[in-house]
């Protein structure tokens, strides 16, 4: 008897979390691990995490800016797996720390790779990826706080023309898809319509195609939920 293929090849969009070297959104809950069990003493090893529902690699649910919103646990596996695509702005990014992702961008990308599907998690790979564990994930100075993200004309095209659906995703390498100037979150709150999330800290952005891959969303469902730390793969065509 054969074992069966799988349907394509994971590969794995997720930091490791780690107190010492995960940034924290300012004034997030401290993110800390604590021993409180030992195979010496008790016969096994076991921690005690505390953290917030988006420290680290996480996806955020509809109730994180919609008070009328779905909370993690009231959505269904379906919106958590999404075919994805992956823009790369790194290019603009790197000399430009307030650099929100265009129309043009998107128009682009499809001009070289074809529509982006409806429903699809619409990823930008700033870049943000490779200054994990580092002082300028976060910016220092006048840099403090400053990210890429997406424009909300842009969040408002990719909703009118379907793109988005009423299940689909924003994607990014940074704390979330605002831009980290925009104080508001206008582009979370035109997001996190119907059943759409964010899936945001993102890392390994190189080993997710362009287009073809889908990504599936793991993580705790807490009942009421925001939305939760997470293991989030790419699964690449067979």
């Amino acid at each position: 008897m054969t074992t069966p293929r799988p349907l394509g090849r994971l590969v794995g969009l997720s930091h490791i979390h780690d107190p010492a070297t995960t940034p924290l959104y300012p004034d997030d809950p401290e993110f800390r691990t604590d021993v409180v069990a030992t195979i010496a003493e008790h016969g096994y090893y076991l921690r005690y995490i505390r953290q917030g529902e988006h420290t680290g690699t996480h996806w955020g649910a509809p109730i994180h800016f919609r008070a009328d919103g779905l909370a993690a646990h009231e959505l269904e596996p379906d919106d958590l797996l999404l075919p994805a695509v992956k823009v790369d702005v790194r290019q603009r990014c790197a000399t430009d720390r307030d650099y929100a992702v265009t129309i043009d961008d998107l128009t682009r990308w499809e001009a070289a790779h074809g529509r982006i599907p409806d429903g699809a998690a619409v990823i930008a790979w700033t870049g943000w990826d490779a200054k994990w564990g580092t002082p300028e994930f976060i910016g220092t100075g006048e840099a403090a706080g400053r990210q890429p993200g997406f424009a909300v004309e842009t969040v408002e095209w990719l909703l009118r023309s379907g793109r988005l659906g009423r299940r689909g995703a924003l994607g990014i390498d940074t704390f979330g898809p605002d831009v980290g100037t925009d104080q508001t979150y206008a582009v979370s709150k035109l997001l996190y319509g119907e059943r759409r999330i964010s899936l945001e800290c993102l890392a390994n952005l190189a080993a997710l195609p362009v287009t073809g891959a889908w990504v599936l969303v793991g993580g705790p469902l807490y009942r009421g939920g925001s939305g939760s730390p997470a293991t989030i793969y790419g699964i690449l065509p067979g």
